[in-house]
């Protein structure tokens, strides 16, 4: 008798992310999980646990996937703010046909979910807070090495940063005109290069 084979997780996690991240939380059917993991709900529960614990998982994959492309471009940036402003240019090449083109899967959870929700609601949050504790970060290497100036705020620079992203992802999903998100990233990427110490009008 053939055994059956085993499932590969990664595959399946790729194929619920990419499920949870168009449906969202709520709106995703156990029937809907065993179409794109072509998994039984007997092998989907004993390899997850449960839907809750399919997507914080599939959450944290995203969460971690979404950090480590940032850090990977920030590493081969020239400066700290020349390698934030191109990483907002990269925003507007997204658009809706891809799943790159979609608003932000962890805003999208928090918009979806209540206190109710418990453990996906409080993890979508810190994800969030991660993300710009992550931009805070780069913000204060470019003030600790003169690009910023000593007075500047990094995390509200950072907060701000944050809501530009998430500005330009809701722009891509809701398929507005390809070539007005380009400029609209164009534009925030050169306020972050304005702020370099004698390029232009600090905002702090």
């Amino acid at each position: 008798m053939k055994r059956a084979h085993p499932y590969d997780r990664e595959k399946a996690l790729d194929a619920a992310q990419d499920l949870f991240w168009r449906k969202g939380y709520h709106a995703t059917s156990l029937k809907d999980l065993e179409a794109a993991l072509a998994m039984k709900p007997g092998s989907i529960y004993a390899a997850f646990k449960s839907k809750e614990a399919l997507y914080l998982a599939s959450l944290e994959r995203y969460f971690l996937s979404g950090r480590h492309a940032l850090r990977e471009q920030m590493a081969g940036a020239g400066t700290v703010l020349g390698g934030l402003a191109d990483h907002l240019r990269s925003h507007g090449n997204m658009t809706g046909e891809t799943s790159d083109g979609r608003a932000c899967m962890i805003v999208k959870t928090l918009l979806d979910t209540t206190d109710d929700d418990g453990a996906v609601s409080d993890r979508a949050r810190a994800y969030f807070e991660a993300m710009r504790d992550e931009f805070a970060r780069f913000f204060r290497k470019a003030r600790d090495n003169g690009e910023l100036p000593p007075d500047a705020d990094p995390d509200r620079l950072a907060r701000r940063y944050q809501a530009n992203i998430t500005a330009l992802r809701v722009e891509a999903h809701l398929g507005g005109d390809p070539a007005g998100v380009k400029d609209l990233a164009a534009s925030m990427a050169r306020d972050v290069e304005n702020l370099q110490v004698g390029g232009g009008t600090h905002q702090h």
